[in-house]
């Protein structure tokens, strides 16, 4: 048994930040799956929302942070973190971020940060490294990691299930005790005891068949806390990014919101720009919007994409302020300086997730959510873009402090060593791809975009066949990681649809053509699911 003070799932800008932050007082283990560097955090293209220009204002972020919500973001969550920003980008800022200049002073000779504007904001407040923020601020963290002797990075090292007191039998109050780990590399199974356990585990886009997050999202921590007793609210509101390049080839290559922001246009393919008659912001509206417009819109001509037009814009200034987008489209045959970029809506966001408070506690007692994993009120029923990067970085560092100042104590009970099944066969792997296929599919059809009850009822219950059958496999065969992902995935699509058929309205990324309008009543009302049992 591996014991440590704190117990981090997840290498993104959430579990990093958070580790830097406690690490000079502890002991801390970092868990990822894949390569430290694999995250979501790393594939962000856009940016960050903090308030920094003259022209803006704590107050105006707030307004457009709860625009987008819809009616369901908590406000003292969206000011605590909105004003708490700038404080955590100069953090950045110290430890070696490298955002993008302006190139123009400050009237006290200092460099001026470069602020692009993206949809749903009425200032250009997003702070960027060109188009590839996210790498940049994976750079910088891990960076500062491999300084802090204290912290230990496993890689191709997955959580199976979180440890609690309750699955022990043992008495008092239920609380987690670390995990049930499988090593990738040895297929062995270890336990990691910890005082904390804190999920960073990011989102679930691969439960969709179209998704623009990497192969790693498949809502783990979700699933996790969830077979663990934590409370799971709001996993109806999916964000789907309105534009992820149409190629066979390009395996869901995000284009980031920011082309939107510095001038693209959305078209149909005759040319036509068919966000004049939706919204008062056009291309710029809120990705909830700008998604069901493109898909009413390939559903209307029976196109299999639209696309982004940015021509109008000089080569130079394109090529400049979006490298790795222009050098992507170009390996795909396509100069953006020249033609449109075909684009389709793609799975990218849960606003949803483990319930907490703004410092990231749940509702298991030495556990904490943070980032994208975690339901804090700030995104409400649509997330505001380029929100979510500050989110994590904000209560990543409230969490730090919050725990810090008083630390709980070490756990003394015995914690069970693990018991492996009997060895898969081949015929038996087969299943698993088969049934991780079949429930991507069956998210996209049934609880994609636009739903409707029948859908929902229909997609529930084939999703519960498929976890019959999935936990069958689970209890008779050795864990692999992908068996894991199997599973995690099958519960995430149980609980979006759980909690969708509990809304009966329409509202921000939930729309339900059986009941088209919103409902006063199920405002700021969360749809919570918690396992009995």
């Amino acid at each position: 048994m591996k014991k440590f003070d704190f117990l981090v799932l997840g290498s993104g800008i959430a579990g990093l930040t958070f580790a830097l932050r406690v690490a000079p007082r502890s002991s801390v283990a970092i868990l990822t799956k894949k390569n430290r560097a694999e995250s979501n955090t790393n594939y962000a293209q856009g940016g960050i929302a903090s308030v920094t220009g003259k022209d803006d204002s704590f107050e105006l972020h707030v307004r457009d942070t709860l625009e987008a919500g819809a009616g369901m973001c908590r406000e003292d969550v969206v000011r605590a973190i909105v004003e708490e920003g700038p404080a955590r980008i100069r953090d950045l800022i110290q430890l070696g971020m490298e955002f993008t200049e302006s190139g123009a002073r400050a009237d006290d000779g200092s460099r001026v940060l470069d602020l692009t504007r993206e949809g749903g904001h009425s200032r250009r407040r997003i702070l960027h490294a060109r188009d590839m923020t996210g790498h940049e601020i994976e750079r910088t963290l891990l960076a500062a990691i491999a300084r802090q002797p204290s912290i230990r990075i496993f890689e191709n090292h997955m959580a199976i299930d979180l440890v609690t007191r309750h699955k022990l039998g043992q008495a008092g109050t239920n609380a987690c005790l670390g995990a049930y780990v499988l090593d990738n590399e040895t297929s062995q199974v270890e336990i990691f005891s910890a005082r904390v356990t804190v999920l960073a585990t990011g989102g679930c886009g691969k439960v969709y068949l179209y998704t623009t997050n990497p192969d790693i999202a498949t809502g783990d921590g979700v699933a996790m806390a969830y077979r663990a007793g934590a409370p799971i609210a709001n996993m109806e509101f999916i964000q789907f990014h309105p534009t992820c390049l149409y190629h066979p080839k390009a395996k869901s290559f995000l284009i980031s919101e920011a082309v939107r922001g510095e001038g693209g246009v959305l078209k149909n393919l005759a040319g036509e720009e068919f966000m004049e008659t939706v919204h008062p912001m056009k291309s710029l509206a809120p990705r909830d919007i700008v998604a069901r417009a493109i898909d009413s819109e390939m559903k209307r001509s029976g196109a299999d994409h639209v696309v982004l037009d940015i021509t109008h814009k000089p080569a130079k200034e394109i090529i400049r302020r979006f490298p790795n987008i222009y050098q992507t489209c170009l390996r795909h045959g396509m100069d953006i300086t020249r033609e449109p970029i075909p684009v389709v809506p793609a799975a990218h966001y849960q606003c949803g997730g483990v319930v907490t408070d703004l410092n990231g506690a749940t509702g298991l007692e030495g556990l904490y959510a943070l980032g994208e994993v975690a339901c804090t009120g700030l995104h409400g029923a649509n997330r505001l873009a380029s929100n979510s990067l500050l989110e994590a970085l904000v209560c990543s560092h409230r969490a730090a402090e919050k725990i810090l100042s008083s630390i709980p104590p070490e756990n003394t009970g015995a914690i069970r060593a693990w018991q492996s099944g009997s060895a898969a066969n081949a015929d038996e792997l087969v299943v698993v791809s088969h049934n991780w296929d079949e429930i991507r599919r069956l998210m996209w059809d049934y609880v994609g975009i636009v739903r409707t009850n029948k859908r929902l009822q229909r997609a529930q219950k084939r999703v519960a066949n498929l976890q019959e059958e999935i936990h069958e496999y689970y209890w008779n065969f050795k864990v692999t990681p992908d068996l894991l992902e199997l599973r995690n995935i099958a519960t995430v699509a149980e609980l979006i649809i759980r909690c969708a058929l509990q809304r009966p309205e329409s509202r921000g990324l939930h729309e339900n053509l059986d009941h088209p309008r919103p409902d006063p009543q199920w405002a700021c009302r969360d749809t919570v699911v918690r396992k009995i049992g």
